[in-house]
């Protein structure tokens, strides 16, 4: 008998925080996220969530570049996980939260890989 590997998520995870600051000097880092984990087909599916979209103050292009962004630190940290992790997920982007100054790209690349780290902790 064969044992399938385990996929990630296990079930569905709702509501996964994530917080990078890193205030130690200007510029400072900061990025705040809520997502979905939800069992999908094999592979990484990535939606934004229409309110999450919406950031005060930050055009679409710059929204999408952080989405894009928290994306690829998903991608990283699930594919650290190993051969023997299958990953079955699709990710919702429920809200995100930003700072006029502190947040960038980089910020939202680790926020990305912090939420998969929070995920895990839950599973």
């Amino acid at each position: 008998m064969t044992t399938r590997p385990p996929a990630f998520p296990p079930r569905p995870l709702r509501g996964v925080r994530a917080t990078y600051a890193r205030q130690t000097s200007c510029p400072s880092d900061f990025a705040r996220v809520v997502v979905d984990f939800e069992p999908w087909e094999p592979g990484l599916a990535f939606e934004v969530d229409d309110m999450a979209a919406r950031v005060p103050g930050w055009s679409a292009q710059d929204v999408a570049e952080l989405c894009e962004a928290l994306r690829t630190g998903i991608h990283e940290e699930l594919a650290a996980l190993g051969p023997g992790t299958t990953v079955a997920a699709a990710v919702v982007v429920r809200e995100l939260t930003v700072h006029e100054v502190d947040s960038s790209p980089r910020s939202f690349r680790a926020a990305g890989r912090l939420a998969v780290r929070n995920a895990l902790a839950q599973v």
